[in-house]
């Protein structure tokens, strides 16, 4: 009896535990009191990310996605928000609730000295299952799908590269890659409680069943790729 009940118990808890708020109130709990709305004037200046190149990908929740990128060596900062849809000035409450037509997304500023796009192609794809649709780990609906964006052609190129190389080595079995390549339009940051949401929530149980899981994940696989302190 227990062998047959624990997968149920196992889909249950994942069930439960979701980057998606329950209802308006559990939003505004949480930004209430696991915030400071100053937090993003922690990071660094707009003058200082004008030195580096940004790029852009969505691949479920932004918190787990944020903190996989700010792992890697040559990012200099990473943002949480909202992009690959239509509407204007979206809010988590809208796009967490798939109200709208956008994904959270990140963005990534890096030194393109020290890390290319191409790397960080191959850090969106190997930190991520690109053959679910509208899905990542327990987080279900479009505004959690897999989404490349390119700025020009050159980049469209390389992942759409990628992509070929991933199928031509059958690394996904029959399971097709539904990963967007899409072109990068406009970027809207979350709100201020959403940044580094995992570092500064470690306790959060999303953080410590999914996110926490999900970057260990990464880095076992990608241990060449991380920062001095990310090891």
């Amino acid at each position: 009896m227990n062998i047959v009940r624990t997968p149920f118990l196992i889909l249950l808890l994942l069930a439960s535990i979701s980057c998606q708020p329950k209802n308006k109130s559990d939003k505004q709990e949480v930004a209430q009191k696991e915030v400071s709305e100053t937090h993003v004037a922690t990071k660094l200046s707009a003058e200082q990310l004008q030195e580096y190149e940004t790029a852009y990908f969505a691949s479920g929740c932004f918190w787990c996605v944020e903190a996989i990128f700010e792992s890697v060596k040559g990012v200099k900062e990473v943002y949480s928000g909202y992009s690959g849809g239509s509407e204007k000035n979206p809010t988590y409450q809208q796009v967490s609730y798939g109200r709208t037509s956008h994904a959270e997304a990140v963005e990534v500023y890096y030194d393109p000295n020290a890390i290319s796009f191409t790397q960080l192609v191959q850090v969106f794809f190997g930190s991520h299952d690109p053959t679910t649709l509208n899905r990542q780990g327990p987080d279900r609906g479009a505004q959690y799908r897999s989404i490349a964006f390119y700025k020009n052609d050159k980049q469209k190129k390389i992942i759409q590269d990628y992509i070929d190389k991933l199928e031509a080595e059958n690394l996904y079995g029959d399971r097709a890659i539904v990963t967007e390549v899409k072109p990068f339009d406009k970027f809207y940051m979350a709100e201020a409680y959403h940044q580094d949401y995992e570092k500064r929530n470690p306790n959060n149980s999303y953080i410590r069943n999914v996110s926490i899981p999900r970057l260990n994940r990464f880095k076992k696989n990608f241990e060449s790729y991380l920062k001095e302190d990310a090891h």
